[in-house]
Formats: structure tokens, C-alpha cells, sequence
């Protein structure tokens, strides 16, 4: 479902007027000064003209864009790890790590349980609190042998978010983006005509359906562990479904609209797959979507971009939700 906006074509009237004004000169004025009457009048079309050819700014202002940092000088340091719990209330943590072998982040709150890679040279990852408010427990594992693994630091820390958002509007190792990044760019400008921000989600949706290809190839070879970056899959115009989420992911929040990248399964097969979800108060606009959690609307992108049957996107009955990132 295409949302199309009508609006009044005041720059097209005004740049007809204009070009009036310049023929009437043509016609009717004498010497040089007709002359310098009509330059005047055709430049101010040309302006006009391209006034009229930008799209109008919709009423929708995107809020500064959230940011997630490492900040090493205020972590906790043992030995080979860095956790940096500088940024939880805003709904991340931040850990960085040098190792020799294979490194594994785990974060446990209640019942759930999400484990992550982490570099073993030192660069820092980004980590969500997802769960919302209360005591988390992260370690921070070195692979020894096999599947075995040695813990190289461990620790709680009590999360008490801004509000139930903040997790869902930051970039994460599994959606990584910047202000500077292309996907950044592109969602400001698919969405400077929207008037709301269920338009800005319309627009960034039927771009990325539009114009993001299945890659069966990519899907037939990708490694265990394997990470999405948002900006290749704007480059290639292809990616598999955690590419789809993930590339959402940045363009949404970076329009300040929480966004779930969410990981599970879809029957009637039981596909693992990936799929979105986002927050918006507003209400009327579905497509390729259920209404789900309340205010929360799934967004499956990358089976509505292959024209998956109807089977799989349904009602959301066979959605299984595991994580959420």
C-alpha cells in the first residue's frame, strides 16, 4: 500500500506567473531595459522552477538522531576486557576485548539468555538491554578448546532506562550505522515529505521493497556468526533477511522510530528468520503487517519484497518471536 499525498501546488503557480511576467516583457518592453527585464524574469523562472521540482517538506521532524558510544576512559578494565556501562540507561553496554582465541559475549536477565561475538583485537561492540528495567548479568568468554570456554570477566549492573524506547533507537553490532552513513542519508531524504511518521515508515518501507533483492546465493553460503551492515546492502541492493532487518533497523531509528529487529520462527515451515517491528502512535497504516503487542506493528520486508505467498505473512498467527535486537 502506497500512501500518496495531495497537496497545493503553490510553487508550480508561481512559477507559471513568472514566466507570464517574462513573456509580457519580451512583448512589450524596448531597448536594453526590456532586455535586462527579461533575463530577470527567465532567471527568477529558472529558480522557481526548480523550487517546484524539489518535493515539498512535510511537517514531520525527525528528533536528533540517538547515538551509542564506547567510552574506554569510563569501563571497568580486567586484564584482556573492557565493559563500558557508561550508556545503560540509554539501553546499551558497551565491551571490547584482545584475545587470542574466539571471543563470546553473553548478557542474561531473567529467563533469556542472548549471546553475541565479540572481536578478539579490541574493537568495540555495541550490546542492547532489551529486556527493559532491572539486573543484568554479562560475561565475557575466551574459546579454550572446541566448544569449551574459560570466563574472562563477569558482572551485574542495574539498568533503569530513560523510557521503553531508548533500546530500539541506537545503532547495535547487529544494525551498525553513523550520521555520516549513505542508509542515514537516504532515510532523511525519503522521508522530508512526510507529514507524520507513520509517512516516513511508508516511505522508507516501499523503498527498501522496491528496491532490495533477494540474494539466494548469499543465503545458500553465509557463515555462523555472519553480521549485516546496512550500508552494503544500500550499495549491492541485495542481502538476505537479516540484511532487509538490519538496513530497516538504521533507517527507521535513524528517523527517531523505534524499530525491533526481531529473530524467530515462521510457520507454515518453520523458517528461522528475521523481520521488523516498529512503534508509532499513530494508527491506519498497514501493509505487509499485523498489529501486534498493543502499538507494536510487525514489518515483514523481505517476504513482501519476493512476493512471498500468502501463507507466510498472514495473520501473524505463525510468527514465533525468540530476540529481539
Amino acid at each position: 500500500m502506497t500512501i500518496q499525498m495531495i497537496r497545493p501546488q503553490r510553487m508550480a503557480l508561481r512559477a507559471l506567473l513568472v514566466l507570464l511576467l517574462a513573456v509580457m516583457l519580451c512583448l512589450f518592453g524596448c531597448g536594453g531595459g526590456a532586455a535586462d527585464a527579461s533575463e530577470t524574469a527567465a532567471s527568477s523562472v529558472r529558480e522557481n522552477a526548480d523550487d517546484a521540482a524539489a518535493p515539498a517538506r512535510g511537517s514531520y521532524e525527525a528528533p536528533p538522531m540517538a547515538t551509542a558510544e564506547y567510552h574506554g576512559d569510563r569501563a571497568s578494565v580486567n586484564d584482556q576486557a573492557v565493559v563500558d556501562v557508561s550508556g545503560v540507561s540509554k539501553g546499551y553496554i558497551a565491551i571490547s576485548a584482545k584475545a587470542e582465541n574466539r571471543l563470546k559475549v553473553q548478557i542474561v536477565k531473567g529467563d533469556m539468555t542472548y549471546t553475541y561475538d565479540l572481536a578478539r583485537d579490541g574493537t568495540p561492540s555495541i550490546y542492547p538491554l532489551q529486556c527493559g528495567n532491572g539486573s543484568y548479568y554479562y560475561s565475557v568468554l575466551q574459546n579454550i578448546s572446541g566448544t569449551k570456554y574459560a570466563r574472562l570477566t563477569e558482572g551485574t549492573v542495574d539498568v533503569k532506562l530513560e523510557n521503553e524506547f531508548v533500546p530500539f533507537l541506537r545503532t547495535s553490532d547487529y544494525s551498525k550505522y553513523t550520521a555520516s552513513s549513505e542508509c542515514v542519508a537516504k532515510a532523511a531524504e525519503l522521508t522530508q515529505s512526510a507529514d507524520t511518521s507513520l509517512e516516513a515508515v511508508g516511505s522508507i518501507y516501499e523503498f527498501l521493497r522496491e528496491n532490495i533483492t533477494y540474494d539466494k546465493e548469499k543465503a545458500k553460503t553465509v557463515n555462523l556468526g555472519y553480521l549485516p551492515y546496512p550500508d552494503e546492502t544500500l550499495s549491492t541492493g541485495k542481502g538476505i533477511c537479516f540484511d532487509y532487518a538490519s538496513l530497516a533497523c538504521a533507517m527507521l531509528r535513524s528517523q527517531g522510530i523505534p524499530t525491533k529487529l526481531v529473530v524467530g520462527y515462521v510457520a507454515p515451515n518453520d523458517i528461522y528468520h528475521a523481520w521488523n517491528m516498529f512503534y508509532t502512535e499513530e494508527t491506519g497504516w498497514v501493509t505487509a503487517s499485523f498489529q501486534a503487542h498493543k502499538d507494536w506493528n510487525r514489518i515483514d520486508i523481505t517476504f513482501s519484497a519476493g512476493g512471498a505467498p500468502p501463507e507466510f505473512v498472514g495473520s501473524g498467527d505463525n510468527y514465533a518471536d525468540v530476540y529481539y535486537y
